[in-house]
């Protein structure tokens, strides 16, 4: 499992906890939702290069495997 995911699904488990025990959402709240989508942005990034690499495109990243 990539460590995005993890760090991803940290986030998410932050912003979960802050809804559910914080007084209120604020400042920690909104950053543990913007980790999250952040994180779901950087792993679509990171399956494309992947695929793109396996199909042997000449610009991919190498070394993504």
């Amino acid at each position: 499992m990539p460590v995005v995911l993890v760090g991803t699904a940290l986030w998410w488990l932050g912003a979960l906890g802050v809804l559910l025990f914080g007084r209120d959402f604020g400042v920690l709240g909104w950053t543990c939702l913007s980790g999250g989508v952040l994180g779901i942005i950087g792993y679509g990034i990171f399956a494309w290069q992947r695929s793109a690499a396996r199909r042997g495109s000449r610009t991919a990243q190498q070394g993504l495997d």
